[in-house]
């Protein structure tokens, strides 16, 4: 197996665990996956993820506790939190109300 795909198969695994109501950022994932500096790489995995897939893709945002997706891929990722409660303030998510203390 490539690194590429440990790495994959690494932030699966970190997906699976976050909780639900509560996100993580790409920063983190990229760090729990032993890389990093690779939050953009987590993006990358996250939007291949496959049609359907029941991995909880909308509990990653970025650092400041935006959603960094745009359009309708925004939209979605925003319903998708609210269902869960978590909140937003000004467009952002409280990261110490609403982070995974993984």
């Amino acid at each position: 197996m490539s690194e590429i795909d440990n790495f994959r198969q690494r932030v699966f695994q970190i997906l699976a665990a976050i909780p639900q109501g509560q996100v993580t950022t790409y920063g983190d994932v990229a760090r729990m996956a032993g890389s990093p500096r690779a939050a953009r790489q987590v993006g990358g995995v996250l939007k291949k993820l496959p049609e359907g897939s029941t991995l909880p893709w909308h509990r990653v945002v970025n650092r400041h506790g935006e959603i960094s997706l745009q359009g309708e891929d925004f939209k979605r990722q925003r319903q998708a939190l609210l269902a869960e409660g978590v909140m937003f303030s000004e467009g952002r998510i409280d990261l110490l109300t609403f982070g995974w203390k993984f």
